[in-house]
C-alpha cells in the first residue's frame, strides 16, 4: 500500500513516445554521459531503514570514485529500473573530522562484508573465471570494509509507493545477525542467509561460501563499531 493518501493510484506505465525513444537515441550519440561513464563498481545489499529496523530494502549500488577518500554511489532497486537513493562512502581519516552529531548519520560496513551480505555481482557476460572474479571482489571487500557511508531513499519502493513520496529517509547497514533477524525472523540457520537467499539465487552466488571465505582473507580492518557515537539511532 502506498504510504501517502495523496499517492497516485497506479505507477506511470506508458511506453516511452517514440519522440522521447528518439530523443534518447540522439543524446546517446552526441551528449557527454562523463559522470555516469565514470562508474567503476556495481555492489549489492541491503539497506534497513534508521528510524524503523524491522524494515530494509534490497539495494544495488552504480559507484564512482571522486578521489581515494571519497566514492558517490547511486541506488537502484532490486530490479535495476527504479533510481531510489545515493550514498556517499569516505574514508577513516576524513570520518574522523566530523563533528559527533554528523557522525550519527553515518553507517560501517563491517558486518555486511564480514557475512558476505555487500556482494560484487559478477555480470554474466564476463568471461573471467569464477576464482579470479572471486579473488577480485575480495580484493574490493577489503578496501571497503574500513570506509563508512551516508545514506539516503528517496522511493519507499517496499511499500509499494508508485513514485517516491515524503521526505528522504536516512538507511543504516546491518551491525549483526540479531538486527538481521528483526527483519526476518527467528529460523534455522543464519538471519543474513536467510534475508540473502532470493538475491543468492538470482546471481548465481552464496553468502555463506563468501562469508567463510572472508573470514579466511579479511582478518582484519572495519570501523570501530564499539563508540556510541556511530549508532544511526542510538535506542535501536
Amino acid at each position: 500500500m502506498p504510504s501517502q493518501p495523496d499517492a497516485p493510484a497506479s505507477p506511470a506505465q506508458a511506453p516511452l513516445s517514440a519522440k522521447s525513444q528518439i530523443l534518447e537515441t540522439g543524446a546517446s550519440i552526441v551528449q557527454d554521459f562523463k559522470p555516469i561513464k565514470q562508474i567503476c563498481a556495481h555492489l549489492n545489499a541491503f539497506h534497513v531503514y534508521a528510524d524503523d529496523p524491522g524494515r530494509c530494502v534490497e539495494a544495488n549500488h552504480y559507484c564512482s570514485h571522486l578521489n581515494e577518500d571519497l566514492r558517490q554511489c547511486m541506488i537502484y532497486d532490486d530490479k535495476k529500473e527504479r533510481l531510489i537513493g545515493v550514498e556517499y562512502l569516505i574514508s577513516d581519516k576524513l570520518f574522523k573530522m566530523l563533528s559527533l552529531a554528523e557522525r550519527k548519520l553515518w553507517h560501517t560496513h563491517t558486518f555486511e562484508v564480514r557475512s558476505g551480505m555487500l556482494v560484487l555481482p559478477q555480470p554474466s557476460t564476463s568471461a573471467l573465471p569464477s576464482a579470479a572474479w572471486e579473488t577480485a571482489e575480495t580484493s574490493e571487500m577489503r578496501d571497503i570494509l574500513p570506509l563508512y557511508g551516508k545514506t539516503y531513499h528517496f522511493w519507499e519502493v517496499d511499500k509499494g509507493d508508485p513514485v517516491p513520496l515524503g521526505q528522504p529517509k536516512l538507511m543504516a547497514s546491518f551491525r549483526n545477525e540479531e538486527d538481521v533477524e528483526r527483519v526476518v525472523g527467528l529460523g534455522e540457520g543464519k538471519a543474513s542467509e536467510r534475508l540473502c537467499r532470493a538475491r543468492d539465487e538470482a546471481y548465481k552466488i552464496s553468502t555463506k561460501s563468501k562469508r567463510e571465505l572472508r573470514e579466511r582473507e579479511l582478518q582484519t580492518g572495519g570501523g570501530d563499531v564499539a563508540g556510541e557515537h556511530l549508532r544511526i539511532i542510538n535506542t535501536r
